[in-house]
């Protein structure tokens, strides 16, 4: 999907968004749009900002300067209880599922549908059944524990937990990590028709170059705590950037340096 960008407002707006711990600067000038409706994919080595990054478009840690607005509202300094409304239309796919072992598959669906929303049981019942049906899963699996599942099916149980409450945000931070490349193919399809059918905009934080190029309209790479390349999906393998096609192609040799030391085998 292209984005007509110049003609409309961004639904997040980050500018210069700073954040360290300690002596470690992780964000050091991040600036980024996300347009409504648009699927962007946050590229980047481990260790280079990107769940710091997602960590603070959802509140839960505070950048130490810089702008971040949703909807044209700064979310920096927000209140707890306006950090907590902001939220109710969001969804995320935490890394590993991070489901609740000790609740059914559906009951870990219909979460939020209970406790934020106070609805009964039946009715919250019948829309995670609804919910996991989206995601290719049978009503046999809804009264499992997460334990008896395979990780592939968790994440779906975990997609299907994030679009319960139909929200018009999504966040997925490696969705596909520790899969195998079929269940990440099918991961990545899910979510890209979930994020269709919602309407949603989607922002996703990932190392996997499939799952990026399948499910972002754009992609734009951090590095050293900073936006480096931002552009079309399609248009990545082209990029004049030689800090993204050492990543693309994860080359050894480039101006990325590694930080692990390599050892020499004699």
């Amino acid at each position: 999907m292209r984005i007509q960008q110049g003609m409309m407002t961004p639904k997040f707006s980050l500018k210069n968004i700073h954040k360290s711990f300690g002596h470690k600067h992780v964000l050091q000038g991040v600036d980024l749009e996300v347009f409504p409706g648009e699927s962007v994919v946050i590229i980047g080595g481990s260790g280079t900002g990107k769940s710091v990054l997602l960590k603070c478009l959802l509140g839960l840690i505070h950048a130490d300067s810089g702008s971040i607005q949703m909807d044209d509202q700064e979310i920096i300094k927000e209140s707890l209880p306006q950090r907590e409304a902001r939220l109710q239309d969001i969804g995320v796919v935490f890394q590993g599922s991070a489901l609740f072992d000790s609740l059914s598959v559906w009951e870990n669906v219909a979460f939020r549908l209970i406790h934020a929303a106070q609805m009964n049981r039946a009715e919250a019942k019948a829309i995670a059944l609804q919910k996991l049906a989206a995601v290719g899963l049978s009503e046999s699996v809804a009264e499992l524990p997460p334990a008896e599942i395979s990780g592939g099916m968790q994440r779906r149980v975990a997609l299907a937990r994030a679009i319960a409450t139909q929200p018009h945000v999504l966040f997925f931070d490696e969705p596909t990590s520790g899969l195998d490349p079929i269940f990440s193919s099918v991961i990545n399809e899910l979510i890209r028709n979930c994020v269709k059918e919602l309407g949603a905009t989607a922002i996703t934080i990932t190392h996997d170059m499939n799952s990026a190029r399948h499910v972002g309209d754009r992609i734009a790479m951090l590095y050293d705590g900073k936006i480096i390349w931002c552009g079309a999906a399609n248009e990545i393998d082209d990029a004049d950037n030689p800090y993204v096609q050492q990543f693309i192609k994860g080359l050894s040799i480039g101006p990325i340096q590694l930080e692990t030391d390599i050892l020499q085998v004699a």
